[in-house]
C-alpha cells in the first residue's frame, strides 16, 4: 500500500470513529429525550427538574460535537470528496436552524430550579422532538455520504 493510500485509510477510519461516536452521543440524547417527554406532569418538580437538566446537558454536548468535530471540518476544507461536500453544502443551513431552535429550548430549560414555572414543558419538548427529528434525517443523509466513499 503507498503511502498516500495509507493516509487515505487512516483519514476514513477517523471520519467512522467520529460518525460512531456521533451516532452514541445521538442515542444517549434521544433516550433522555424519550424519558423527559414521558414524565407525569404531576411528577415532584424537582425530579423533573433534575431529569429535564441531565438532558439539556447531554443535547448541548451532542450538537457541540457535531459542530466542533464534524460540521466545523468541513467548513474549515478537512473534508475534499466532492460528494460529502454538496450534501454537507445542502442540508447545513437547516442544520444550523435546527441547532438554534434546541439551543433556545436549552437556554430556557437547562437552569430550572424545582420552583420554575414549567407550563410551557409539554409544548416545547413537543417543538423540540420535532427539531431532532429533522435533524436527525439531515445529519443521517450527511453521515451516509461520509461512511459511503
Amino acid at each position: 500500500m503507498t503511502e498516500e493510500n495509507a493516509t487515505v485509510v487512516e483519514r476514513r477510519g477517523r471520519t467512522r470513529e467520529m460518525v460512531e461516536k456521533l451516532l452514541v452521543e445521538r442515542q444517549e440524547m434521544l433516550v433522555l429525550f424519550c424519558q423527559v417527554a414521558g414524565l407525569d406532569p404531576f411528577t415532584d418538580k424537582a425530579s423533573v427538574s433534575e431529569r429535564l437538566q441531565r438532558f439539556c446537558q447531554v443535547l448541548v454536548d451532542y450538537m457541540a460535537f457535531a459542530h466542533f468535530e464534524i460540521y466545523d471540518r468541513l467548513a474549515r476544507g478537512k473534508e475534499r470528496r466532492a460528494g460529502i461536500l454538496a450534501t454537507a453544502e445542502e442540508v447545513y443551513p437547516r442544520i444550523a436552524s435546527l441547532t438554534e431552535q434546541a439551543v433556545e429550548f436549552n437556554d430556557k430549560y437547562d437552569d430550572t430550579s424545582p420552583r420554575a414555572d414549567l407550563s410551557e414543558l409539554a409544548a416545547d419538548l413537543s417543538h423540540l422532538g420535532e427539531v431532532l427529528a429533522e435533524r436527525v434525517e439531515l445529519e443521517d443523509r450527511l453521515i451516509a455520504s461520509m461512511v459511503s466513499g
